[in-house]
């Protein structure tokens, strides 16, 4: 049987729950600066949760700064590939439904499902969104960037 002091230590390698939403993947995606570094080293040691509708959102926001001219072609095509890429557990609809559709008062659905997963997985929300993270009526602790 595990001692008590083997059990913290397994606990300790588990990397800890962490929700993102499509803001703070954008920023680790494009952004270059230091809001980039500071999102990629939260995201650094954590095991990522997220809405199955957040490449979605992402993969919109990197083609309408494309088309926009913000991002050449190979950038886009980059952030894209890297999307594709990340590690991320991405939820079904069905997990959150309930609880978004409660936010609704105060959030879009799209919104809400973050918060909503961040609540019911008990993992802090990452975003660089400040509406999103003062919205009344959320349970789940918020790490603005």
């Amino acid at each position: 049987m595990p001692t008590a002091a083997e059990r913290r230590r397994r606990r300790a390698d588990v990397p800890a729950p962490l929700v993102v939403d499509a803001s703070a993947i954008v920023t680790l995606l494009i952004d270059p600066g230091v809001a980039g570094e500071v999102v990629a080293a939260r995201m650094r040691h954590a095991t990522l949760l997220s809405p199955a509708l957040m490449p979605f959102e992402v993969s919109n926001v990197l083609r309408r700064r494309r088309n926009a001219g913000m991002l050449s072609a190979a950038e886009a095509d980059l952030a894209h590939a890297e999307l594709v890429e990340l590690p991320v557990e991405l939820w079904p609809w069905q997990a959150t439904a309930t609880r978004v559709w409660e936010l609704g008062a105060n959030l879009s659905s799209y919104d809400a499902a973050y918060v909503a997963l961040a609540e019911e997985t008990d993992a802090p929300l990452l975003t660089r969104d400040a509406r999103l993270a003062s919205a009344p009526g959320i349970r789940a602790r918020v790490e603005l960037v």
